[in-house]
């Protein structure tokens, strides 16, 4: 039978598959290490991804390259992160709404984090490809809050990725979200270039009211961090739009 040739541009399915194994694998074992810590056996991150375990060893030989490769994703989703915050506001807001974002995510996977500055030799070339792009990215956030004004001038790029680490420690000491997060916003507003002291809103920020309509209006997004636009008439907002809303009232479900 003569084989039926591939379309230019197609994906062997094999390829595909196998590309696909990779990344349940890699979403398992984030999930997993984040859960349990970094000394899960091989085994159970395959029973919980449900490949067998020949599969999990075939892309990552030795559980020291599966670590490796969850933290490159966690630094990547960091990098994804400032991103997506660089113009999206004011410079000085989207450098602490960055690092409080950072941090929440952090603090969840604190295990995780542990491993990153542990004295494993780290970095590999993955991981240090993925640490060269967060540092970039954090310094181009930093520099744009710098000429903004909005940040103390002696700030520099490793107090930030120091402020990162240490606040998410301290947000996982709290078993409250709230307190622990009030102590992060605390500690970013250190950075500011006006008083520490000055009222600051980010989304650990919990209203007096739960509802819309209350009587003081805020004036950052109580969920994502970002500067609010003052209306003169209608109800105060406590959103910058809908996304962030549907956020808040699914963490409202959940907790």
């Amino acid at each position: 039978m003569t084989p039926v040739p591939s379309l230019p541009g197609a994906t062997p399915a094999g390829r595909a598959d196998a590309r696909r194994n990779r990344e349940v694998v890699l979403r398992t074992a984030v999930r997993v290490f984040a859960e349990d810590g970094m000394d899960v056996p091989l085994g159970r991150i395959a029973k919980r991804a449900g490949v067998g375990a020949g599969t999990v060893y075939r892309h990552f030989p030795s559980k020291e390259m599966l670590i490796e490769a969850v933290l490159a994703e966690h630094v990547e989703s960091l990098v994804r992160a400032a991103d997506r915050w660089t113009g999206r506001t004011a410079p000085g807001e989207a450098l602490l709404g960055f690092l409080f974002e950072a941090i929440e995510k952090s603090a969840v996977r604190q295990g995780v984090c542990d491993a990153l500055t542990a004295d494993r030799g780290w970095p590999h070339v993955r991981l240090a490809a993925a640490a060269q792009r967060f540092g970039q990215a954090l310094d181009r956030l930093l520099r744009d809050a710098r000429r903004a004004g909005a940040i103390r001038a002696d700030v520099q790029v490793d107090d930030l990725s120091a402020l990162i680490a240490g606040g998410a420690a301290l947000r996982s000491a709290h078993r409250s979200r709230a307190h622990g997060m009030r102590l992060v916003r605390l500690l970013l507003d250190g950075l500011r270039t006006g008083p520490v002291t000055e009222p600051a809103v980010f989304r650990d920020a919990v209203s007096r009211s739960r509802h819309e309509t209350a009587a003081h209006a805020v004036e950052h997004c109580v969920e994502c961090g970002i500067r609010l636009r003052i209306r003169a008439t209608g109800r105060p907002a406590r959103y910058c739009g809908p996304t962030c809303r549907q956020r808040a009232r699914r963490r409202r479900i959940a907790g």
